[in-house]
């Protein structure tokens, strides 16, 4: 079955671009509201939208062609996910429309207005939290099958140290990938004053994030056993996340290499993303759906499969003609266009 294997590799590589595009645009959100908050708008509010204007309506392709391979590989997944991610997902697509309609009014000028600026910042840090659900509920234990479905355990789940570390994890994990790429971006733009700002954000946020995945690790421990040996058996997984994550924090700490550091940053998140993700297979949500039982037919899995590598073909030559006319744009980063 290896179309299973190659399925589900590029389903983690689609939700993998998602989590760092949408972490650069949530986190963006936090900093523009809390630098109104602070008074240092002027700083680095017009950075920010120069930044987000041709990016944020690209962002959530990568989460579309994810959900739709998900259900598609293993069709197990829309009775199970979609009754116990009812209101944790119907949470994440109110926020996700409130964060769209920011955007809309942001062109009539409504980005002055100190109401949507918060309601922008605030879903920057409550999507990441209510799409981390789906991570926790795939652990196991806080799902119930009855004869009239399935039911998610609330209880359970809000009062699992497990749970919030996902949470917590998810939240400062968004504003230390976004604090990087501004820096990286203020440094591309040449703005001293910014670029000296957003530094010290992603030097601050270095710290709870360490924290947040050890944290993680230890409450993993205690609630899934099974998954916590096989992420120990991939240690030099980790230690290689761990060896990127030191390099990024020690070119920034320098002042120099601010790309290199952020695409350091985007190697900590891929060995650690992929890492966990081995180390949870074969369950997709355990005990419930594994890659090999929960999968689709073979003829429907390798057309899915050829769906996603012209997906990828055409998505990545995309973003990098929108990257080059606008990110690496050298006069349009310092707002000469």
């Amino acid at each position: 079955m290896d179309y299973v294997m190659i399925g589900i590799t590029a389903l983690w590589l689609f939700l993998y671009g998602y989590l760092i595009v949408a972490s650069i645009d949530f986190g963006a959100g936090f900093f523009a509201y809390y630098a109104k908050r602070t008074k240092k708008d002027h700083v680095i509010n017009k950075l920010i939208s120069r930044y987000l204007s041709p990016v944020w309506e690209v962002t959530n392709v990568f989460f579309v062609f994810f959900f739709v391979g998900l259900v598609g590989f293993f069709p197990d997944t829309a009775y199970y996910f979609g009754q116990t991610l009812l209101v944790p997902g119907s949470i994440a697509i109110v926020l996700l429309a409130i964060r769209g309609s920011f955007y809309a009014f942001e062109n009539y000028g409504s980005k002055e207005n100190p109401v949507y600026l918060f309601l922008y910042g605030a879903t920057g840090l409550l999507i990441p939290a209510s799409l981390s659900t789906a991570l926790t509920i795939s652990e196991g234990g806080f799902i119930q099958e009855t004869e009239n479905g399935v039911i998610l355990m609330t209880k359970k789940l809000l009062t699992s140290p497990y749970s919030w570390s996902v949470v917590f994890l998810a939240i400062v994990s968004v504003l230390f990938i976004s604090a990087t790429f501004l820096t990286f971006y203020a440094n591309r733009a040449n703005d001293k004053q910014a670029l000296a700002l957003v530094r010290n954000y992603a030097l601050f946020w270095s710290v709870p994030t360490i924290i947040a995945s050890l944290t993680t690790f230890i409450a993993l421990s205690q609630h899934n056993p099974r998954h916590y040996m096989n992420l120990i058996d991939l240690w030099w997984v980790f230690g290689l996340s761990i060896g990127f994550f030191s390099l990024a924090i020690w070119l920034i700490f320098q002042g120099k290499l601010y790309g290199i550091a952020f695409l350091c940053v985007m190697f900590q998140f891929f060995f650690a993303f992929f890492g966990y993700g081995a180390g949870h297979l074969p369950y997709l949500l355990e005990p419930y759906i594994t890659i090999y039982d929960g999968a689709t037919h073979e003829s429907m899995g390798y057309a899915l499969v050829i769906a996603f590598i012209l997906g990828l073909f055409l998505l990545i030559p995309s973003l990098l003609l929108l990257m080059k006319m606008f990110l690496f744009d050298a006069d349009y980063v310092k707002g000469k266009k």
